[in-house]
């Protein structure tokens, strides 16, 4: 047996329900890790993130109290490339150390799902023994994200500025399919739950 948990790396794009998918795998029995609720740390006032941050783009990008502020963050880097890439290549090892050492406290009968957005782009998905991706179709993405209260020009930006769920799907193990109702992803997350059970007892 592998000394360690059979790693799933969950991906998908805005709105497209990871988090929700996230917390049916919880239920089912896996351990769950939240990259972005990990950023949230990082950028609190004196952490990490919040002074690489200050450092990249100065106090114009923090809250009165020195934590980041996001939305002010996002609307930098969306317009600018290159300067989402400094921010990237300053935070994304901060999370890889957090994920590390979460997963050095778990024993190796564990599924350990790791929750991120950029999994694909950044080709840490390798990483990981499967990628698992949430897919709906980009309409569908931007509904729900307007349902959920932003602005749908933003939603659109934010859409744009991912890589296609579709281009996602091609590399995954385990294709989770979120186009349809509630109750319908409940039974498609215990599907694939079954699937990435099956492919951890065989790694």
């Amino acid at each position: 047996m592998s000394p360690r948990p059979c790693t799933v790396g969950l991906t998908g794009g805005l709105a497209s329900g990871k988090s929700t998918v996230a917390g049916i795998l919880e239920g089912l029995g896996a351990e769950v890790f939240d990259c972005d609720t990990w950023v949230h740390e990082l950028y609190r006032p004196g952490g990490a993130g919040a002074m690489d941050v200050r450092y990249l783009f100065g106090d114009g990008v923090l809250s009165p109290d020195g934590a980041v502020d996001r939305t002010l963050l996002a609307g930098l880097v969306l317009a600018d490339p290159a300067a989402r890439k400094r921010l990237e290549g300053a935070i994304h090892p901060l999370v890889r150390n957090g994920v590390e050492e979460w997963l050095a406290t778990l024993g190796p009968r564990v599924v350990a799902v790791v929750e991120a957005a950029l999994l694909v782009e950044t080709g840490s998905w390798r990483n990981y023994d499967l990628l698992a991706v949430v897919w709906c179709d980009p309409e569908q993405q931007l509904s729900r994200a307007v349902a959920r209260g932003l602005p749908p020009e933003r939603a659109r930006g934010l859409i744009a500025a991912q890589m296609p769920i579709s281009e996602k799907r091609d590399s995954a193990h385990v294709v989770i399919d979120n186009s349809g109702a509630r109750d319908e992803l409940d039974a498609e997350v215990r599907r694939a739950w079954s699937e990435i059970v099956s492919r951890c007892q065989r790694r």
